[in-house]
């Protein structure tokens, strides 16, 4: 047998075939691609070229339940929670950040899934509660501590509050005396001596007596019952300058918030559930 070596040169019946399939192609009707599935493509230079209709941008039906859900309240927490979360469902409280947060889609024993789907009670302080934390520790001029109390009066248990109006006016009405002297009493409560310039003529002598300690009724938190906060007066007497500075100190304000926290983590608990824990902590970050 004689072999001859092939040169390249294509035969002519076969150019003539790919003549026929281009022309075939060229003459083809192009049809409508329907959302939702796959689709492979011959292209006119022979190759294959694959479609996928399938993404949510195309059948506008997302491909699954993503994104964190925020509110305010245990009972909007437990509605959403209701609606969405499933025996796999994850809950954790974080008191740091006092907010209880529920993986919707944790991964189970056997299957993984994405953790991408939220819901998070993000905890919000009243306005009493960062207006009498955000004073505690402040020492104030007469005038100042005076409008505080006024403005805060709904607030005060003991004395109540309309004691302590009548206090507060009277260290309003007391801005220009000269503050000589201070007397602790044997209930806990002092006394402060001044005298009032009235005139040039003699002065008018007097005494304010303040209590040891204020009883407060304090919602930490929006949509929390009120705490009962013990705030203990301060005071700086300048004899020289005859001025007096007011102020009281909150008492351990963080045992308030952790106490308030955990009554609303006992409510999240009773809500959901039996089988499914609140842990303590926080979710692993999504990747």
């Amino acid at each position: 047998m004689t072999l001859s070596r092939y040169d390249g040169a294509m035969p002519s019946d076969l150019n003539g075939t790919q003549a026929v399939i281009d022309v075939a192609m060229r003459a083809a009707q192009p049809h409508q691609l329907e959302p939702g599935n796959y689709y492979t493509l011959v292209t006119p230079g022979g190759g294959v070229q694959r479609v996928d209709l399938t993404g949510p941008e195309h059948t506008g039906v997302p491909a699954r339940k993503s994104g964190t859900t925020v509110v305010r309240d245990v009972d909007s927490f437990l509605a959403y929670f209701d609606k969405h979360g499933d025996e796999s469902t994850e809950v954790y409280a974080d008191v740091e950040s006092q907010t209880i947060t529920a993986v919707l889609d944790a991964h189970t024993a056997d299957d993984p899934r994405w953790g991408g789907h939220r819901l998070e009670l993000r905890l919000r302080s009243t306005p009493s509660w960062r207006a009498w934390v955000g004073a505690s520790g402040e020492l104030m001029s007469q005038g100042m501590f005076a409008e505080f109390i006024e403005d805060n009066l709904l607030d005060l248990v003991e004395p109540d509050s309309a004691t302590m109006l009548e206090l507060a006016q009277s260290f309003e009405a007391t801005t220009s005396a000269e503050f000589q002297s201070s007397q602790r009493l044997d209930s806990g409560q002092r006394r402060f001596s001044f005298v009032e310039d009235v005139q040039a003529k003699a002065g008018l002598k007097g005494e304010i007596t303040i209590p040891a300690t204020l009883t407060l009724a304090l919602r930490p938190f929006e949509g929390t019952e009120p705490y009962k906060v013990t705030a203990r007066f301060r005071y700086r007497l300048d004899r020289q300058k005859g001025e007096l500075r007011l102020g009281f100190k909150i008492e351990r304000p963080e045992d308030t918030l952790a106490a308030a926290f955990e009554d609303i983590r006992t409510l999240v608990d009773n809500g959901i559930p039996e089988d499914i824990a609140v842990l303590n902590g926080a979710p692993a970050h999504r990747c």
